[in-house]
């Protein structure tokens, strides 16, 4: 019979799991709305100049505040909370300048980002340079004034998702939402809601502008001509005398610490390697019965993930109580009730449905009509699918190859020897080789078995007397009890 050995994983196997599960998030990709695709027909050049715009004043006192907000890189949950708290906390501002420079990103976080745009109190002017595509559009058409650089673009904001290396087309009620949305926020103010939608469904034709089968694109001068943008400038100094104000304070807001550490832990590959590392850490918790740095290191990944996605206001009370009561439940499930089985699959549906809870960006109605429900749940599993091969590969395969005992720390011979059947150790001593709350680890003569305490806390080290057994466990008393 093959003796039961329980390998310990070093840090250098911990730094490979990162690899590994890395890589596996990857593949899978996640949800996202940028579109690079041109529109094909266009109408012609408008011969609108800077110095043919009219100016955009502002009723507002001299020395008025005016804040500067740059939308950049990949639109995100940690870009979204930024967003949301540099136009809550400058209600007095005269206006709040939006420089825009992206190519798409997170439908939730766009949608996100548009309605706290749509409820500033102060002027908000978009400023894009270069770009404005996708998610960078919707956070466009959401502010008072759109404002474009020489050769800035605007438009492709096709929902797709990406995976498998490669981008797909959404399903329809995607694409239908995010048409409602381009077109009620274009209404909003004032602009062409026909125009919007144009940018969202190739279905969409506008004669003279778009095609059937194109997806709209416009640029400066397109953009100016249709009447989705307001003018064109050179920079922001030009922005800023368009507004006419005199002698503003301009303000820079920045992303604190909390919001960068936030948007790189809600970065999608971030996010999903913490998943992965904590179910991990779960798994092999309920394995060896025990608590190992392992199983902390996946802890502190799940505390991670749900700090990050609590910064960016993913994860409220009803999300952080379902996880709490999950671990609980599997605190339970290892330490009380070990092998009753109830409490475990109780704590990790809990922890799952936390999980899936914490992904979702907007109204459950409307993630589970648009398939980001959906989406969510499927990364969820897939990052358990992940952490349960690799825990299989970790404890089954690389302990027993040069290369994994370079990985993997073990503290008996691995290989094929002989041990007496369990109904032969009835009556002998041997000493508990983890603590026995009630369930854990005895050495009888040199052998490992997994054992239970018939009643009582029994510490590492302790000697203790096999009493019977109970399916593969033996059960143990401490020696002078028996």
């Amino acid at each position: 019979m093959r003796s039961a050995t329980y390998p310990r994983l070093s840090f250098r196997g911990l730094l490979v799991a990162f690899v590994i599960l890395s890589g596996v998030q990857i593949a899978f990709g996640q949800k996202s709305d940028s579109d690079d695709e041109d529109s094909g027909y266009r109408p012609e050049p408008s011969t609108n100049t800077a110095a043919d715009v009219q100016p955009l004043p502002i009723d507002a006192p001299s020395g008025s505040k005016v804040v500067v907000v740059a939308i950049d890189r990949t639109v995100e949950l940690g870009l979204a909370a930024f967003v949301r708290r540099a136009v809550e906390t400058n209600p007095d501002a005269a206006a709040i300048i939006f420089e825009v420079n992206t190519l798409g990103g997170r439908v939730d976080a766009a949608i996100q980002i548009r309605d706290a745009i749509l409820e500033a109190k102060p002027r908000t002017v978009a400023f894009i340079h270069p770009r404005a595509i996708s998610a960078g559009a919707l956070i466009s058409l959401a502010c008072d004034n759109v404002l474009m650089s020489e050769g800035a673009t605007i438009g492709a904001v096709t929902p797709i998702q990406g995976g498998a290396g490669q981008a797909e087309a959404v399903g329809e009620k995607m694409v239908s939402y995010m048409r409602a949305e381009m077109r009620a926020t274009a209404e909003a103010n004032g602009r062409r809601g026909d125009i919007a939608e144009a940018m969202v469904d190739r279905e969409v034709v506008i004669e003279g502008i778009v095609d059937k089968g194109k997806l709209l694109t416009l640029d400066t001068d397109q953009a100016i001509k249709l009447g989705m943008a307001d003018g064109r400038f050179d920079n922001l100094d030009a922005v800023l005398a368009a507004l006419t104000l005199e002698s503003p304070a301009l303000v820079t807001t920045e992303l604190n610490w909390g919001e960068e550490i936030a948007r790189w832990l809600t970065e999608p590959t971030v996010s999903g390697l913490l998943l992965s590392v904590g179910m991990l850490g779960l798994m092999i918790a309920f394995y060896t019965r025990t608590v190992g740095a392992f199983t902390v290191a996946g802890f502190i990944s799940l505390a991670l993930f749900f700090g990050g996605h609590a910064v960016v206001h993913l994860v409220g009370w009803e999300e952080a109580l379902l996880f709490l009561a999950g671990v609980i439940l599997v605190v339970i499930e290892i330490f009380f009730v070990p092998g009753f089985g109830v409490p475990g699959v109780l704590g990790l549906i809990c922890v799952i449905s936390a999980l899936v809870l914490s992904l979702i960006g907007m109204p459950l109605d409307v993630s589970f009509e648009t398939g980001l429900l959906a989406d969510a749940m499927t990364r969820v599993l897939l990052s358990l699918l992940g952490a349960f091969v690799l825990a299989l590969v970790a404890m089954r395969v690389l302990s027993r190859t040069e290369f994994g005992r370079a990985l993997v720390l073990e503290t008996a011979e691995v290989g094929w020897i002989s041990a007496p059947p369990a109904s032969d150790l009835v009556g002998r001593v041997g000493e508990a080789l983890t603590d026995l709350r009630p369930a854990g680890k005895v050495v009888i003569e040199g052998k490992r078995y997994e054992a239970s305490s018939e009643r009582q806390f029994i510490a590492q080290g302790a000697r203790v007397r096999v009493i019977g057994k109970e399916g593969p466990e033996l059960i143990v008393r401490p020696e002078g009890d028996a």
